[in-house]
């Protein structure tokens, strides 16, 4: 048993965990600081408040009261974790291969766009069957779309060797303006009922929306849907990809070192275009599955005005999951998990965005995870270097021998 720990702490992954923890605690830690502080200074709370804040933060959905409000927040929690998963994961495949992912924002919005051209576009009310066919169809080119605009960056990074960041960034702003001209050029799909302005008809206008199987009468009232299982399925599929092929082995091997990976005979630039193209299709299915809920409206005609937070959100959830695909669907859902939490914190004396500020503050720790995982290292190094000496050391007895034998001489 001892041996056992003893190679699981040897093990990158057990260390990369390990750090994340820390991570969260330290947010966490620092969270529960930040309201205890705030009671000092506020008369309407006090240091009791603080301790019921932290309970009701780490409780999530199951500090929301009855059992259907807690059966609801975690239907709903489960739902808006999906996305997160989707960008984070596209956060992650781009990180693997050594590019940093900043475009999943502008990627969300042009799989929104594309998945909801289709869905809006084909009405299928009463015809549940033929519905799900159009809704797979609406996913398939909202991917696509965000494929395309993931390879955009890829392409002047492999071919002009322009940092993906600044094309990332101007991909973004260009994707959301053009979102909002497509859409406010199609009247039809505009929602123009009850004072409505600058929203969408829903999926549920024309019968398209994601289907459910079930997962609502588990968790009636909330707006789940088989988003989650798509989710942890491509993020498990791109997982096997990275590790188990010979695709995802020069994909990684370009993100050591395309020197390299030239020298090895791989195609580092087609490898650096795909990469991109399949991280922009990952953020794009995530905008897709969210969008093509029939509860769910979309806001086009606000969208030049401020990126979708989906899009950023999937870098902390990715650096938390230390780029694991199947890590990542563990940190979006705990994320979403502390956001539920948030919503109660009114309960204790607190505003809601307090658990945003301990969200942040995790986020902030997860720069520091890469020092956390060196810390453990220098740790682990350390106490294997005594224990080394401990065992090279020459026993006492055998000293006085040796001593006694040279005089003799």
């Amino acid at each position: 048993m001892k041996n056992f720990f003893q190679d699981l702490k040897q093990k990158e992954g057990f260390k990369s965990v390990c750090a994340s923890i820390l991570c969260i605690l330290a947010g966490i830690l620092v969270g529960f600081v930040v309201m205890m502080i705030l009671s000092l200074f506020n008369d309407r709370i006090g240091l009791k408040n603080a301790f019921q804040g932290l309970g009701i933060l780490l409780g999530g959905p199951f500090s929301s009261g009855t059992a259907k409000y807690i059966i609801t927040n975690l239907g709903d929690m489960i739902f808006y974790a999906a996305p997160l998963v989707m960008t984070g994961v596209s956060v992650a495949i781009a990180y693997k291969t050594g590019l940093f992912n900043i475009g999943a924002a502008g990627q969300f919005l042009m799989g929104t766009m594309g998945s909801l051209m289709v869905a809006l576009n084909i009405d299928t009310t009463g015809k549940p069957a033929l519905g799900v066919l159009v809704w797979i169809l609406a996913v398939i080119a909202g991917m696509l779309a965000g494929m395309l605009w993931g390879a955009i960056p890829g392409l002047f990074k492999a071919f002009f060797n322009v940092n993906e960041v600044i094309v990332c960034i101007m991909t973004n702003w260009i994707a959301a303006n053009i979102v909002s001209w497509i859409f406010s050029t199609t009247p039809a799909l505009i929602n123009s009922g009850a004072g409505k302005s600058g929203y969408l008809i829903t999926t549920a206008a024309t019968g398209n929306g994601t289907p459910k199987l079930g997962l609502d009468r588990l968790f009636p009232g909330s707006y789940i849907d088989i988003g989650i299982l798509l989710a942890i399925v491509l993020a498990i599929t791109m997982s096997v990809i990275l590790t188990k092929t010979v695709f995802g082995y020069e994909l990684r091997a370009c993100g050591a070192n395309k020197y390299g990976a030239r020298y090895a005979g791989m195609n580092e630039k087609k490898n650096i275009v795909l990469s991109m193209a399949i991280a922009g299709g990952l953020a794009a299915i995530g905008g897709a599955i969210y969008y093509l809920n029939p509860g769910i409206e979309f806001k086009f005609d606000s969208a030049y005005q401020k990126l979708p937070d989906y899009g950023f959100n999937g870098i902390p959830a990715a650096l938390l999951g230390s780029c694991n695909p199947v890590a990542v669907i563990f940190v979006g859902l705990f994320i979403r998990f502390l956001s539920i939490g948030g919503d109660n914190l009114t309960s204790a004396g607190f505003n809601k965005y307090i658990a945003d500020i301990i969200i942040a503050l995790i986020i902030y720790f997860a720069g520091f995870s890469k020092l956390f995982r060196d810390l453990l290292y220098r740790k682990r190094k350390k106490a294997e270097t005594a224990e080394h000496a401990k065992h090279e050391e020459t026993p006492p007895d055998k000293v006085t021998t040796q001593g006694k034998e040279g005089e003799a001489q």
